[in-house]
């Protein structure tokens, strides 16, 4: 046990750490691992590999997400910022190099090969970001002379570009919702709010004119004609489930849905535990969200306030999109479920933006000038 009057940095973390965070994170990646012995072995040995390939993986990828979750979580606001541009300018390098030598999966080059390892740059760029333009926003709040937010709209502008270029239409969205979000913290004007809703309107039908494939997954969401096979099977799961789900393992419509592991690893839980299990999944998500706004809504520092919101938002859009797929209440998107769905660059990735989150949250005395002592001299002043 930590005493509190050990000053130690591990003590001092212990103490000012928000432990109903840190609780919920760790839960979620324990019922991933569950999930993941759920869902996996049946696409494993439908491609050929050995059972527990993709649980062992999974496991493996928890180790470093474990490291940077709760290492993170030590950093200062400063040593934040500095890390995430770090992050975001690497980032914005690989997925220029992806463009060019990276792997082409179904059309898309998203993924790229670095010191033997497949990477998805685009998941790191996002918590990056989303500090960066928290710093961009605050700065302009402090000095208004500053163009804290002409520089964010070009960050943005820059970031799309590339994610349209892969293309990634689903990480597109979710970036432009949560700058949006930020942006409206930050305490924009409504004539931006209309230009922004316009520019996003049009961005819209663009995607839909200019992409066959956005357009053909947006005509089958509207009409339910084509190829709705995983939708299907997914709300099959759901509804084979019932309550309390037909029991570890004894899940059926798991073995013929390709992505039951990653992208619709939701509707795995909810055939094998039930809507139970769904429901307090949706509750943990909805906790983090709900408890990091209000950690950001009680901050004084604006930097804090707008980089604690936009990650908590960018986590529970992430969290909507991918569960609203599942029950077909959204065109079907290559989405995973923070912390549940297979996959390495996803599971590190959230971990170092919830790292954030901790490390952002933490108990920090405010620091507060003096009262008494003025001069260089010594010479002490009335405090009155």
């Amino acid at each position: 046990m930590i005493s509190r009057t050990d000053r130690s940095l591990v003590a001092n973390w212990w103490w000012t750490v928000d432990r109903w965070f840190l609780a919920a994170f760790l839960l979620l990646m324990g019922i991933g691992v569950v999930l993941s012995f759920a869902a996996s072995p049946a696409v494993a040995e439908r491609i050929g590999l050995d059972s527990f390939h993709f649980v062992t993986r999974q496991i493996v990828f928890m180790v470093p997400a474990l490291v940077a979750l709760i290492g993170v979580s030590f950093l200062e606001p400063r040593h934040i910022r500095r890390l995430a541009l770090l992050m975001l300018v690497g980032s914005l390098v690989l997925m220029v190099l992806t463009l060019f030598v990276g792997i082409e999966v179904k059309g898309s080059r998203r993924w790229i090969h670095l010191f033997g390892l497949s990477i998805q740059p685009s998941e790191y760029l996002k918590p990056a970001f989303v500090i960066i333009c928290a710093w961009l926003f605050a700065e302009h709040a402090r000095q208004p002379e500053i163009p804290g937010n002409l520089f964010a709209m070009i960050l943005l502008g820059l970031v799309l570009a590339l994610l349209v270029a892969q293309p990634d239409l689903g990480q597109t969205i979710l970036v432009m919702g949560t700058w949006g979000a930020m942006f409206f913290i930050a305490g924009l004007p409504w004539l931006w709010i209309a230009v922004l809703g316009v520019l996003g309107a049009a961005g819209a039908v663009a995607a839909y004119t200019s992409f066959p494939h956005a357009a053909e997954r947006i005509d089958r969401f509207l009409t339910g004609e084509g190829d709705t096979y995983q939708v299907d099977m997914s709300l099959e799961a759901l509804t084979r489930g019932g309550w309390l789900g037909q029991g570890p393992g004894e899940g059926s419509v798991k073995r013929i849905l390709p992505d039951s592991h990653t992208d619709f690893v939701f509707a795995v839980a909810g055939e094998e535990f039930g809507i139970v299990m769904c429901l307090l999944i949706l509750a943990i998500f909805a906790f983090i969200v709900l408890r990091g706004l209000m950690l950001a809504q009680r901050e004084s520092d604006d930097f804090t306030r707008y980089a604690l919101s936009g990650l908590v938002i960018l986590f529970g859009f992430q969290s909507i999109i991918n569960m609203a797929v599942n029950v077909n209440l959204m065109p079907a998107k290559g989405m995973t479920l923070p912390f549940i769905s297979y996959g390495g660059s996803s599971l590190i990735a959230m971990a170092i933006s919830m790292g954030f989150v901790l490390a952002l949250a933490r108990r920090r005395p405010e620091k507060r000038r003096p009262v008494g002592f003025t001069s260089m001299s010594g010479r002490a002043t009335a405090a009155g």
